[in-house]
């Protein structure tokens, strides 16, 4: 197949590889993107040949979330996989049904793909580029590699993909959430929200180095076990709880719309900015 905004290879037996490529944009998200990478998973899970999945990016950074300049979407434009419908609706019914198909939707959806997936992460991943991340089973990071959510500034309660306490805990997620600060590989290391953290020099070689290895496992157990660690989590509420904060998020759109004539609260452009 052929992307625009993504790159597909097989580096490796037994590993497929998926890479952002927009790295002139900091590898901002998208629907073209989203949909793509949404497509790209499809074939590697499909593709008997292939047990593990990389998430990589090309640039300096892995994304820098949201592609806030985009235009509105025609969702027309793009094969949907969820229950999601009325996209065209007005008010918050149509903006609320396209979040929860292009962002949470395909989130859940990459979280429990029978594959294990690798998240290979330099520079800075911000909000959205959260998204990307977490849902993948393990996180390789480079030594520059910084995970913010400054969303709050913006007057919201974070990012469609609520997944901070699950992935960070609780005590580092209100934090992560509160200050919006940068959070660099090796803090997160050693609070285990990242697996590895390596030079970047040796971040694509490090990555493919785990996967390889992990290839060579029989797929059956792979998926068993990926499903047994991830039933855990479920029986603990996750998909309970991304459902309620992705609805309190669009209580926040709501809010702003009524507010600022805007989904978000432009001043936190401004803050966002000056402690960028």
């Amino acid at each position: 197949m052929e992307y625009e905004r993504i790159q597909y290879d097989v580096p490796a037996d037994g590993v497929a590889r998926i890479t952002l490529a927009r790295p002139e944009a900091a590898n901002a998200q998208d629907y073209l993107m989203l949909s793509e990478l949404n497509s790209a998973f499809d074939v590697a899970a499909g593709d008997d040949n292939i047990r593990v999945i990389i998430l990589a990016a090309e640039g300096r950074h892995f994304s820098s979330g949201h592609d806030l300049a985009s235009p509105n979407p025609d969702m027309g434009d793009f094969p949907t996989v969820g229950t999601q419908c009325h996209f065209d609706a007005p008010g918050a019914e149509g903006y609320m049904a396209r979040e929860a198909e292009m962002y949470l939707g395909l989130c859940w959806r990459w979280r429990n793909l029978a594959k294990p997936t690798i998240a290979q992460v330099q520079g800075k991943v911000i909000a959205g580029g959260l998204m990307l991340v977490w849902p993948m089973d393990l996180i390789v990071a480079a030594d520059d590699a910084t995970f913010s959510d400054p969303v709050v500034a913006f007057n919201v309660n974070g990012i469609e993909y609520f997944a901070h306490p699950f992935e960070a805990g609780t005590r580092l997620a209100k934090e992560m959430l509160f200050t919006g600060r940068p959070i660099g590989a090796d803090e997160l290391l050693a609070r285990g929200m990242v697996n590895r953290v390596v030079p970047r020099e040796e971040l694509e070689k490090a990555t493919l180095d785990l996967a390889s290895h992990i290839a060579m496992r029989p797929m059956f157990g792979l998926t068993l076990a990926k499903q047994s660690v991830n039933q855990a989590v479920d029986s603990m509420g996750m998909y309970s709880a991304l459902q309620a904060a992705f609805s309190l998020h669009h209580v926040g759109h709501s809010h702003n719309m009524e507010v600022h004539g805007r989904r978000i609260d432009p001043s936190g452009i401004d803050v966002i900015r000056s402690e960028a």
